[in-house]
């Protein structure tokens, strides 16, 4: 909700420059490069900022995508970074992945053998052997 109300906060802020620079004081050029300066701002506010802020404190949507060839395990946070872990049954391989603010500094930790729920490299639950 939070996210929607921060769209809706910027798209007014473009309305509002470009009613009232450009149609009140017919000044269309200065109207255009703040419309662009607010948008292009608040796009970078966003992304490089408030994004994971939004929701992890506040309920704001974000959507990850998880490869196709991975099955997801776990999500957490760490301080503001969110991690997830997925596991690749082809090469029985762990991923943690982390999404950092604006996507700069990300992390990727694999571990290899990890095996998580059991599964052989096929992907069908392995047999125990009993005595």
């Amino acid at each position: 909700m939070i996210t929607y109300l921060y769209w809706l906060l910027i798209g007014a802020l473009v309305v509002a420059a470009l009613f009232g620079i450009g149609v009140r004081l017919q000044r269309w050029k200065p109207a255009l490069i703040t419309a662009l300066v607010v948008l292009i701002g608040g796009s970078g506010l966003y992304y490089f900022w408030l994004e994971q802020m939004f929701v992890k404190r506040w309920g704001g949507t974000m959507t990850i995508k998880i490869p196709e060839d991975q099955h997801h395990i776990h999500a957490t946070w760490k301080q503001d970074n969110l991690w997830i872990q997925n596991y690749d049954p082809e090469t029985n391989t762990c991923v943690f992945n982390e999404y950092s603010r604006g996507n700069v500094l990300e992390g990727r930790v694999r571990i290899r053998n990890c095996d998580p729920i059991h599964l052989s490299p096929s992907g069908t639950r392995g047999q125990q052997e009993s005595d």
